[in-house]
């Protein structure tokens, strides 16, 4: 009876090839195949650390059909493994679905860790936070666009990468919805030769941005400032405590909207209970 192979789930550098690490490295000298959302991207790569094995494509318009053909290969017995471009496959990378369907077939999947865009980024904005909302790519133009931006209005820092043509309109837009004092930091080209990083409001990244014609080049990732926690209508929170007051104590009731809201624990008591009797 034949074993199935490992999925390896492989993150690679984001822009410095030193930033490979060792564990990366053996695990791609070893795979029988490397998925690649660009066999020539990813060749720069392999040449470097003298990596000769197998390649194939796997990119975000033949993924369905490339994964199926690799899942067949481990369920052979062989070793997949997967890296995007940059950084780690399957966020804001192709690699997802390729990664569901060997979770579905039984598969192992084994994550081989590294170089983050948005961890890199967030370690050096220096905003105070527990965590973060990562966001991606926003959509390119429509009420998509406007929604998703309507949404980075939150109590937390948020991570957001933007291609050079469209880092202008988006720096000008998010300082329109968030507002120009809401602090920010633009990583351009990170890890790169020509990495820069500036922390300022976003009323003041058009002028940075226009400063010089070289930062309308390379990658890019925002990470904003956490929005002020804004607190609920009395109204809507007294909707949230008349449902929880169904199933909960009023104490338990409390506890819970001021986690829904964002309103004071002790006041949101003193409503369940007048809403209890």
């Amino acid at each position: 009876m034949t074993t199935s192979g490992t999925l390896y789930v492989v993150a690679t550098p984001i822009g410095n090839l030193d930033d490979a690490s060792a564990r990366s490295i053996e695990v791609l000298r070893g795979a029988d195949v490397i998925a690649c959302e660009d066999t020539r991207t990813s060749g720069t790569l392999l040449s470097r650390y003298g990596i000769s094995g197998r390649t194939v494509a796997l990119h975000e318009h033949n993924e369905r059909a490339a994964a199926a053909g690799l899942i067949e290969e481990l369920r052979r017995g062989l070793d997949v493994a997967l890296v995007s471009d940059a950084g780690t496959p399957a966020l804001s990378d192709p690699g997802a679905h390729f990664v569901a369907e060997a979770h579905k077939a039984g598969i192992r999947v084994s994550p081989v860790p590294g170089p983050s865009a948005a961890a890199a980024a967030f370690s050096a904005a220096g905003f105070p936070a527990p965590g973060f909302l990562f966001a991606g790519f926003l959509p390119a133009t429509g009420s998509a666009r406007t929604r998703a931006i309507e949404a980075l209005d939150v109590p937390w820092p948020v991570v957001l990468y933007e291609a050079p043509h469209r880092i202008a309109k988006t720096l000008a837009q998010l300082a329109e919805r968030l507002g120009a004092a809401r602090e920010a930091l633009i990583a351009r080209e990170l890890t790169k030769k020509f990495e820069e990083l500036a922390r300022l409001p976003l009323g003041a990244a058009g002028a940075w941005l226009a400063a010089s014609p070289h930062r309308l080049q390379g990658e890019f990732v925002i990470v904003l400032a956490a929005g002020e926690r804004k607190q609920a209508p009395a109204v809507q929170a007294g909707q949230v405590l008349d449902i929880l007051l169904g199933e909960h104590s009023p104490s338990d009731a409390a506890r819970i909207a001021a986690r829904i809201t964002g309103m004071p624990k002790k006041a949101l008591y003193r409503m369940a209970l007048a809403r209890a009797k």
